[in-house]
């Protein structure tokens, strides 16, 4: 396969030295035609030192950006290098690498972005985090007219267009209300089913007020502020 028409694995990493190893190594045997970069997001623990150690091909961040500052920082890696495809794939053990090739190839029935869906066959339970879930999925229907069956998922992959977008521009967060910002501009994005692993180790962020917070956040940025946004 050729540079151009490959898929670079973007692996963003905070403070994840229970998972990086196990993460890397099962992407390397079950996606081996794929390439990788774990965007160590400034973490405070060992997980830049075992990248380096086990020869990980790694960008170690001086400072912790955050999740957008991190992917975008992945993004420009992405583009630099001449990528077609890039696919944000989680550091904790989550995103399931089998899930990949499938990706890959609903790309080529022309979509932007591929999301990596929980629930195109699943239903949704009634826990707080999978209300925020369908509160999110409303909102970006009501304003687009398009239905996203998992908009919270971080399993997506991207285009080299919509690689360059999220590597240069501003407030290209890899959100649910950029998501809906660009279905308002226009962008095809489809889904595929897969299957969500439990975190391996470590501690999620998405604490219980955390969580709360980001889907108010996200809610008020779908309904309001992305209708002052323009697509360059």
């Amino acid at each position: 396969m050729e540079l151009r028409e490959k898929v670079l694995a973007v692996i963003p990493a905070y403070n994840e030295e229970a998972n990086i190893d196990m993460v890397v190594k099962e992407l390397v045997q079950k996606c081996p035609e794929l390439d990788y970069i774990v965007v160590n997001d400034g973490s405070r623990d060992k997980t830049a030192q075992i990248c380096r150690e086990k020869g990980y091909n790694l960008l170690d961040l001086p400072v912790n950006l955050g999740l957008a500052g991190c992917f975008q920082a992945g993004m420009k890696y992405a583009w630099n290098k001449g990528y077609a495809y890039a696919i944000q794939f989680d550091g904790d053990g989550q995103h399931r690498p089998e899930f990949i090739r499938s990706m890959r190839e609903k790309m080529d029935e022309g979509y932007e972005i591929v999301i990596g869906s929980r629930f195109i066959h699943n239903k949704k339970d009634f826990s707080m985090r999978m209300i925020g879930s369908r509160l999110i999925a409303g909102a970006i229907f009501i304003t687009t007219g398009v239905k996203v069956t998992d908009p919270t998922s971080g399993m997506r992959m991207f285009n080299r267009e919509t690689i360059g977008e999220f590597a240069w521009n501003l407030n290209y967060g890899p959100e649910p209300d950029t998501i809906s910002y660009l279905l308002k501009q226009g962008a095809r994005i489809g889904e595929i089913p897969v299957e969500i692993a439990e975190r391996a180790g470590g501690k999620s962020y998405l604490r219980p007020m955390v969580a709360a917070k980001y889907m108010i956040r996200m809610l008020l940025s779908i309904l309001l502020i992305q209708n002052f946004r323009k697509r360059s």
